[in-house]
């Protein structure tokens, strides 16, 4: 009760939560760099005259990217001092997405989501990184929580802003916004970041290969691995073309789409911190399993939606949004606990790279599933919505196998 009174414990959770505002805001320009490109895509595929496949491959050279620069990341990311590597990632981060708002011609595009691709995957590791190292496990859930709920910030606030901006003049304003805003959550950061080095007590003096082997030998992160592989490859397959699928299929304008985030992200900006308190209290295993089976029905219903009224899309994309957050906040939180602090930096950056190299095989492959008819309707998008059940499935059988263990 003494340590109460002298303060040590409110100390103590005002500068975790600080921590925890920092990151999310980070995560929520990376997120938001990320999603912003999706709801745009109708516009980028009629501005720059390219087909369903050609808008695949531009959302997944971002992925792509960073699966590369998540692979080379782990064989150093660990040797550093946290702060000190999240403001240089999110400074070339920022960079990159100044380019993007930049870009005269799709070549020029392309070239600049590679730059803010191999910034932004290292980076979203790094941000689960700090959670492991800094908050203990009983609160992890939680944490992630609302780091995680970035996408629904974004998906509130930040889609339909870039949305309206991009209708009022071109696709360039939301990148021009989210540069501008990505250099002033640096500034921030620079200033409130604490240092962090406590990762570096029991570091070794293996090389990177090394550790790479001794990952590679742990089955428990190989299934750590195989959870993120097939619960992010389930959502690239769908979620890159529901945009296009909304305005040529169902009928919304682009100005519309807006609503679909908006009303999605204001239900799981609530529904995510809920799964991450439900997580801590009852186990991430079985929140993770009982929302992931619930998104299944909602990724049927969402690819196999005829023109009806709008309304109702509302309704059953935001119980889609609810449920694709809700599993992901558990699975991340037991994946940053599957592995050691003296590992985690080097085993998250893996991690982000297999969860973007499954994003980018996930939405290039749908790019090559969904087709354009002759009257500019989307074909096929039921079938990715199948893929992507069927890959749930697997997620909800290798979810069995993962255990925590810092």
């Amino acid at each position: 009760m003494q340590i109460e009174h002298d303060g040590i414990v409110p100390k103590i959770q005002i500068r975790e939560g600080l921590l925890i505002f920092v990151l999310a805001a980070i995560n929520f320009t990376h997120v938001m760099d990320f999603v912003i490109m999706m709801p745009l895509g109708p516009q980028l595929m009629r501005v720059f005259e390219i087909t369903p496949k050609e808008f695949g491959f531009l959302v997944s050279a971002y992925t792509f990217s960073a699966a590369i620069a998540g692979f080379a990341g782990s064989l150093f990311i660990d040797k550093f001092d946290r702060k000190h590597a999240l403001l240089g990632l999110y400074l070339g981060f920022s960079l990159g997405t100044l380019a993007c708002a930049l870009a005269p011609t799709f070549g020029f595009l392309m070239a600049a989501r590679i730059v803010a691709g191999g910034f932004g995957g290292l980076l979203g590791a790094l941000v689960l990184a700090v959670i492991g190292d800094a908050i203990p496990e009983n609160r992890r859930g939680a944490a992630t929580g609302k780091v995680m709920a970035a996408f629904s910030v974004a998906s509130i606030g930040g889609i339909p802003i870039g949305l309206y901006l991009a209708s009022m003049s071109s696709w360039h304003a939301p990148f021009f916004l989210l540069a501008g805003l990505s250099f002033l959550v640096l500034l921030v950061a620079l200033r409130y970041l604490p240092t962090m080095r406590g990762h570096l007590t029991n570091a070794t003096n293996q090389s990177g290969f090394s550790m790479l082997k001794e990952m590679g030998r742990n089955k428990n992160l190989l299934w750590a691995s195989t959870l993120t592989v097939t619960l992010t490859m389930a959502g690239f397959f769908v979620i890159p073309f529901l945009s296009p699928y909304m305005v040529a299929n169902i009928g919304f304008s682009e100005a519309e789409l807006s609503y679909i985030y908006l009303f999605g992200g204001l239900a799981t900006v609530f529904t995510s911190q809920w799964a991450g308190r439900l997580a801590d209290k009852y186990g991430k295993q079985r929140i993770f399993t009982i929302a992931a089976f619930c998104s299944i029905p909602a990724i049927l219903a969402i690819t196999n939606l005829p023109a009806i009224e709008h309304y109702l899309v509302l309704i059953v994309s935001t119980i889609f949004f609810i449920f694709f957050g809700a599993r992901f906040v558990p699975a991340m939180a037991l994946i940053t606990s599957s592995v050691t602090p003296r590992l985690r930096g080097s085993f998250m950056s893996i991690n982000s790279s297999v969860q973007q190299l499954s994003a980018g095989i996930g939405s290039f492959a749908a790019g090559l599933i969904v087709t354009e008819s002759a009257t500019g309707q989307l074909q096929h998008f039921n079938w990715v919505g199948y893929i992507g059940c069927a890959i749930t499935l697997l997620a909800i059988w290798a979810v069995r196998f993962l255990k925590q263990v810092g």
